[in-house]
């Protein structure tokens, strides 16, 4: 995460408004970059904002929604707290959506809402929601202030708590009045909350414990998610993975860190991952899980879930352990300490059969699956595997990707070949459609040094396609993917296999996605045949600015490996 190093707090008293206290408390904070939609609740932390536009940079999405996934992108690339910023009501509420996305992936958000006037709350004025009561679930923390004094303690709370820890997304209302009355300010850093405590200390017993576990398996798998990246463990994970010898398989939310051709990285977990990790989970005897939750995806039916192996899980936060799966050696603390210490203490081995073990089951993948997906035949159409192989190959896996959720995204995530730190930005916990989009966006202010590719779906990118006004207007280069199958795809895949193609309400009559990029004054361009799609690929990624392009791919292709839902990882199926 980012580093907690702040500026210093103001020294000399000065008597200011809430609102440009606000403002001064986000500088403090590190903050140079915001999104949000201003309205009548907010205004007034809007006018302070203008003065401080050299300072402070803010992006005006053109949805609220858009403004928490803007954050979630900036917040994931940059390592920072992503910030954005709403009127009351309805722009609190279009925020919501991204607060339970935020707060499911552990992604760190400071939301801030206007409010109305103290006086006028429960009295159901105009734009007037309880934004606290409704944000509660899905928020680490959020407060509502009515008094201009309060708000410095209040941001500086808001943004440790965000970033510390498990991080997460934190809410602040603050009232109209409260925004206009005028106090003596000065900012404290916050650096400790009583009774909270975000890092546990790593238990040496625990880790004795952990290591002679390793060190006797015959058969060890380690699985790997978030938390690596959270923790920014790269080196330490990447020392600890190789000094064990055993095979490493990620979650989505883990994806990038480990190279996708490490030789140990066997693949992706989970409902449509890779064969080997999934079989190997139900063969395996010491089973290493680090920074991930157990979701349901990746485990399939719990109660048939790795009952041979030993569990070690190593968590930062107490209430993941034991939630889900039964843990036999739990290691609490944050895993760039848990795994220096753990690295130390194991032996150095290496596990040629069950490697081969690995080998064989990516083998039968490669033949049944693969092939076909990444170099289908002539005749065939073209298959969203075979667009993200040329993208990969193109942009020699350095991009930041960011995927909407569906088809696209569990066949991106498979086959473009990672090869940077923090380059997977993706909707994991909540799935939220029309991620990908303003995503990007935040991704791109965060590295603009870096090539950010939003792959999306004809369906989710019609759920905030509204932004790309925003790219419009800040001129950001972001290169747009459009997958389009005509269909929901992944609703489809499931009426296929699960409802006797009962294909109900997933066809899609798109509008012409070129003329709506052209609009927005986006370089668009549709490919339908395969002879045309790397030459295009290559115009796509070498073009200066945004870019459009939509490629129609095969109507009703799945994506398998798929585990039913259900199903246990050992019931994964190929076809």
């Amino acid at each position: 995460m980012e580093s907690t190093k702040l500026k210093k707090p103001q020294s000399v008293k000065t008597t200011i408004t809430g609102a440009e206290a606000l403002v001064r408390c986000l500088i403090a904070e590190n903050v140079d970059t915001m999104f949000g939609y201003p309205g009548g609740a907010i205004m007034p932390v809007y006018d302070a904002l203008y003065h401080y536009e050299n300072e402070i940079k803010h992006i005006m999405t053109r949805h609220e929604q858009g403004a928490s996934h803007a954050a979630q992108g900036y917040a994931r690339i940059s390592g920072k707290v992503g910030v954005c910023m709403a009127t009351s009501g309805p722009g609190a509420t279009n925020l919501i959506t991204g607060l339970a996305d935020a707060q499911l992936d552990s992604t760190p958000l400071v939301c801030i809402t206007g409010q109305v006037s103290s006086k006028m709350i429960g009295s159901d004025a105009f734009q007037e929601t309880d934004i606290v009561s409704i944000s509660m679930p899905v928020t680490k923390w959020n407060i509502q202030i009515t008094k201009a004094k309060d708000i410095p303690e209040a941001i500086a709370k808001a943004f440790y708590i965000a970033r510390s820890g498990k991080p997460g997304p934190v809410l602040i209302d603050i009232t109209k009045d409260a925004q206009f009355e005028t106090f003596e300010f000065e900012y404290e850093p916050c650096l400790h909350i009583r009774s909270y405590i975000p890092n546990p200390q790593v238990d040496p017993k625990a880790i004795a414990l952990a290591a002679r576990v390793i060190d006797s398996a015959k058969k060890p798998l380690i699985l790997f998610g978030h938390g690596i990246l959270l923790a920014n463990a790269k080196q330490e994970f990447k020392d600890f993975v190789e000094k064990s010898g055993a095979p490493a398989a990620w979650t989505i939310m883990g994806l990038s860190a480990l190279d996708t051709d490490h030789p140990q990285n066997v693949g992706m977990l989970g409902m449509h991952g890779n064969y080997a990790p999934n079989i190997m989970t139900n063969e395996c005897d010491v089973l290493v899980a680090i920074g991930m939750r157990f979701d349901d995806r990746v485990t399939g039916d719990v109660s048939r879930y790795a009952k041979q192996a030993k569990i070690i899980h190593l968590e930062i936060d107490p209430a993941e352990v034991n939630k889900n799966v039964g843990v036999d050696v739990p290691v609490l603390g944050n895993c760039k300490e848990s795994l220096t210490q753990l690295t130390e203490a194991i032996t150095k081995k290496s596990y040629p059969e069950w490697n081969d073990r690995a080998a064989q089951l990516t083998a039968r993948e490669n033949e049944m699956v693969i092939e076909d997906e990444l170099f289908p035949p002539e005749e065939d159409k073209i298959t969203m595997g075979e667009v993200i192989r040329h993208i990969s190959d193109i942009s020699r896996g350095t991009a930041v990707i960011v995927t909407d959720v569906g088809q696209h995204q569990m066949v991106t995530q498979r086959y473009y070949n990672y090869k940077e730190w923090k380059s997977n930005v993706t909707s994991g916990g909540l799935g939220t459609m029309g991620f990908a989009l303003p995503a990007a966006i935040g991704a791109k202010f965060a590295a603009p040094h870096r090539q950010v590719i939003a792959v999306i779906g004809d369906g989710g990118f019609q759920m905030t396609i509204q932004e790309l006004g925003t790219i419009f207007q800040t001129k950001i280069d972001v290169k747009i993917l459009i997958l389009n199958n005509e269909f929901l795809g992944m609703v489809r895949q499931w009426q296929d296999l699960f409802f006797e193609k009962r294909y109900s309400s997933v066809d899609m009559i798109n509008p012409d996605f070129q003329m709506i990029a052209k609009g927005y004054g986006i370089t668009a361009e549709k490919v339908t045949e395969r002879a045309d799609l790397e030459k295009a690929i290559h115009r796509f990624l070498s073009s200066e600015g945004s870019y459009l392009l939509e490629v129609l791919v095969g109507k009703e292709n799945n994506v398998f490996p798929m585990i039913p839902t259900g199903a246990s990882v050992s019931e994964i199926r190929l076809s």
